[in-house]
C-alpha cells in the first residue's frame, strides 16, 4: 500500500473525462487530493480512487474567484483540466479557457503554490481563426504570466472509454447508413491515451526540467479522419459509407449543431467552431519546434489500436460479446 504524503494537490475539473484519471494517478502516488469541480455532489465517484479521506471534494467555479481561492489555500500543486469542446450559456471558452485559466494560476500563486500543471490542447494559437485554438492560448499565456514555471501540456484529441470522439462516430454508425468525412477526411490526427495523459500531468509536479515549458502530446500513430472512421467502422464490424463533406456544407451544418445545442440538455454533434478546427492537422509538431514531447516524462504511449476496441465492443451488432457467439 502506498503511503500518504504530508501535500495537498488541487485538481480543477476533476470529475471530467481527463480528471479522473489525474485523481486517480495522483491518490495511487500518495497525494491527498482536493478535487475541485462545479457539482461535488454528482462526483462521489471520485472518493474510492484513495483511501479514507484522501480525496476531498470541493465546490469551485471558475467563474467564482471566491470559490478558486478557498479551493488552492494550502495546496502544494494545482493541476488545471477545465476546458469544453462547446459552448453553452455561461460556459464559454473565454470564460473558462482563458479567463478561468488565468484566475486559477493567480490564485495559485497568491496562495503560494510552487507547482502548477496546465492542460491545454495541441493547436493553441493567439491568431487562429477558432475560438476554442485563441483562447486554449489565452489561458497559456494567463498561466505563464501568474505562474512562470508552469508546466503546459498540449494533448492531441484524447481516447479512453468516456471520450467524445470515438464514442461518438461509433454510436452514429449504429443507426445512419454513412459516415461524413468533413473537408474530405485529410486532416491528421495523434491521438493520446486519456491515462497517458494522467500520467504526464503527475510527473509535470515533480519534473524540474519541465517547470516553464510547454509539452506535445501525442499516441505513437498518426491518423487521417478518414483512417479514424475506417478503424471504427472495422472495430465494430458495421461497414458503413464513408460520404465526403467539404468544408462550407459542414460549416452549415455545425450552424445548425449550435442551434439544437441551445436548447436544454441538447449537445451539438458539431459546431461551425469544430469544423474550423478540422482545417488544421492536430498532430505532434505543429506547434513548431522547442516543444517538449510525451518521452520526456519517460511515458511509452499506447496505441489506439490496443485500446479503443475495448470500449467500443459494445457498440457491434450484438454487443462486446458478438464474436462469441458465432458458431465456430
Amino acid at each position: 500500500m502506498t503511503s500518504l504524503r504530508d501535500e495537498m494537490i488541487t485538481v480543477f475539473g476533476a470529475s471530467g473525462f481527463i480528471g479522473r484519471y489525474v485523481v486517480r494517478r495522483l491518490a495511487k502516488a500518495g497525494y491527498r487530493v482536493r478535487a475541485a469541480t462545479r457539482r461535488p455532489h454528482l462526483a462521489h465517484e471520485l472518493r474510492p480512487m484513495g483511501v479514507v479521506g484522501q480525496v476531498q471534494l470541493i465546490q469551485a467555479n471558475l467563474r467564482n474567484p471566491d470559490s478558486v481561492a478557498r479551493a488552492v489555500d494550502g495546496a502544494a500543486g494545482v493541476v488545471n483540466l477545465v476546458g469544453i469542446l462547446a459552448e453553452g450559456g455561461r460556459q464559454t471558452f473565454q470564460s473558462l479557457q482563458a479567463d478561468g485559466a488565468g484566475l486559477v494560476a493567480r490564485a495559485a500563486q497568491e496562495a503560494g503554490v510552487e507547482r502548477f500543471v496546465h492542460v491545454s490542447a495541441i493547436g493553441a494559437d493567439p491568431g487562429s481563426p477558432s475560438r476554442y485554438a485563441r483562447t486554449k492560448a489565452l489561458g497559456e499565456q494567463a498561466v505563464l504570466e501568474a505562474m512562470p514555471g508552469a508546466v503546459i501540456l498540449r494533448p492531441s484529441i484524447v481516447f479512453g472509454p468516456e471520450d467524445g470522439f470515438f464514442n461518438r462516430f461509433a454510436d452514429m454508425a449504429r443507426f445512419a447508413p454513412a459516415l461524413p468525412l468533413i473537408g474530405g477526411g485529410a486532416t491528421k490526427f495523434q491521438p493520446v491515451y486519456c491515462d497517458d495523459v494522467a500520467a504526464c500531468a503527475l510527473k509535470a509536479l515533480d519534473h524540474e526540467g519541465a517547470r516553464g515549458r510547454v509539452f506535445e502530446l501525442g499516441g505513437p500513430g498518426v491518423y487521417s479522419f478518414r483512417e479514424l472512421m475506417e478503424f471504427i467502422l472495422k472495430t465494430i464490424d458495421r461497414p458503413r459509407l464513408l460520404v465526403p463533406m467539404p468544408f462550407p456544407v459542414a460549416t452549415m451544418m455545425g450552424l445548425g449543431g449550435e442551434i439544437a445545442g441551445a436548447l436544454p440538455f441538447v449537445e451539438p454533434f458539431l459546431t461551425r467552431d469544430q469544423v474550423t478546427l478540422l482545417k488544421q492537422d492536430n498532430v505532434v509538431g505543429a506547434g513548431g519546434e522547442g516543444l517538449g514531447r510525451i518521452d520526456a516524462f519517460g511515458v511509452t504511449p499506447e496505441s489506439i489500436e490496443a485500446i479503443v476496441p475495448t470500449y467500443l465492443a459494445r457498440y457491434r451488432k450484438g454487443g462486446q460479446f458478438a464474436d462469441k457467439r458465432k458458431p465456430a
